[in-house]
């Protein structure tokens, strides 16, 4: 009877919806919630793990099922979960997947099944309200120590803020909205809620490194972020469809129109109103139980809105040490920390540094961009011995990785964007590197 219940608990990972992890859309699950009737990947399992008021796992190969157990499980599954668990996700909030760090999968998980954030919707208003202020661990600068400051997001005047002093009237910086991305970076950063944002200052990249103790307040503040993000893209791209919207990037360095970016939001303290004419606040689109048959994901996007949440926030493609010689091709190579951001190419000579040394605009192959395997022959100086050329229109840039398998992970990366054809607002950028000073 046990292997008949078992092999009944295996013929249900079959059904529609149950090949992939209900929580983060890792395929082939082997472990199962038998208090909310939903199958996952042993990953997310020890996360269940630590919520077991709310959700208690087994093994579907392993464990001993129970014929009640066996009978929850059928009478559930995957889709009847999300369709209850996910029936008011917001649109911009950040559905994880099996690459992601620990934190975003365990607050997904949390905000689901523990805070039944998705449908309460009253319980998202840390992130959905249009303001929201706070303390964060920043980094310093200069002297690498991390201080507690005060952060201040308002969508009404379409920035970030923090201060330096509780009681300062005036921000030590100001993130406008439509430059600024966020991505955790726990490895980089050294703490697991780590959070890098970015943004333009002086039409440079700059990057700040933040931290909360409090898991969920970091994850509240990322997805706050986001909704920033996807309320200023609704209003720059109204009425956009499919087909506008897909080429709807905002990549640091373009200023989209800003006019109307005040909506009159009643959220938040008094402070002045912008002069132009505030349109109301779009509409909240929610994602409903329709299965995205890419990875066995909840989505149901509005029609007129899918392209706008990609653009919310991006992980970087590609992130590491590299060499690197100067225009003239005569210096010795230095060691640099490389982020690929889109088609901006960073180089630190510190991973946590708040500028970077330099940037490369990685354009089309169409506009005269290549990459090729190795260095030119004539090349010296270089102490890692697997080199790559990145061939621009104005120069040539030489870089040399230390592994084989590195120089593989980064031709790779800068081959996808250069095979991806330009979009409009991209040669805008390129054009500012051009010029730049």
């Amino acid at each position: 009877m046990a292997k008949e219940r078992r092999r009944a608990v295996l013929e249900l990972l079959q059904r529609p919806g149950n090949a992939h992890c209900a929580d983060c859309g890792a395929p082939d699950p082997d472990w199962a919630s038998y208090t909310l009737g939903v199958f996952i990947c042993l990953s997310c399992s020890g996360i269940h793990r630590n919520i077991p008021q709310v959700s208690k796992v087994k093994s579907v190969r392993l464990d001993t099922w129970e014929e009640a157990q066996v009978e929850f499980m059928a009478s559930h599954g995957n889709n009847a979960a999300r369709a209850t668990y996910e029936s008011k996700v917001p649109s911009f909030y950040y559905r994880p997947t099996a690459s992601d760090c620990q934190l975003l999968r365990e607050q997904w998980i949390r905000a689901k099944y523990e805070r039944q954030e998705f449908t309460r919707p009253e319980k998202q208003e840390p992130y959905s309200a249009g303001y929201r202020e706070g303390f964060l661990w920043k980094r310093g600068r200069d002297n690498g120590q991390f201080l507690s400051r005060k952060f201040v997001l308002t969508e009404r005047e379409g920035a970030l803020k923090y201060f330096n002093r509780n009681d300062a009237k005036e921000p030590k910086a100001v993130m406008k909205i439509e430059h600024l991305n966020a991505t955790f970076q726990p490895a980089k950063i050294g703490h697991p809620h780590g959070l890098q944002v970015t943004y333009l200052k002086d039409n440079s990249t700059r990057n700040i490194f933040v931290y909360h103790e409090d898991g969920k307040e970091m994850v509240d503040w990322f997805n706050a972020l986001r909704a920033a993000r996807f309320h200023y893209l609704q209003v720059a791209f109204p009425g956009a469809s499919d087909a506008d919207v897909s080429g709807a990037a905002v990549p640091l360095g373009v200023v989209l129109p800003s006019g109307g970016w005040c909506r009159g939001l009643t959220k938040g303290p008094p402070g002045p109103q912008s002069a132009l004419p505030c349109p109301p606040r779009p509409r909240e689109v929610t994602t409903g139980p329709l299965l995205d048959g890419a990875r066995g994901r909840g989505a149901g996007l509005s029609r007129s809105l899918p392209q706008l949440v990609p653009k919310l926030s991006r992980n970087y493609l590609k992130e590491g040490y590299m060499e690197k010689t100067g225009p003239k091709q005569t210096e010795g190579f230095r060691k640099r920390w490389f982020t690929m951001d889109d088609r901006r190419l960073m180089y630190f000579k510190d991973p946590l540094d708040a500028f970077a040394r330099g940037e490369v605009f990685i354009g089309s192959k169409e506009s005269g961009y290549t990459v090729l395997d190795g260095l030119p022959p004539s090349t010296q100086g270089h102490h890692w011995p697997h080199g790559i050329t990145i061939v621009t229109p104005e120069r040539k840039f030489l870089l040399a990785c230390e592994t084989e398998s590195e120089q593989r992970a980064w031709v790779e990366a800068f081959r996808k964007v250069v095979d991806r054809p330009m979009l409009p607002q991209e040669y805008a950028v390129e054009a500012h590197f051009k010029h730049k000073p």
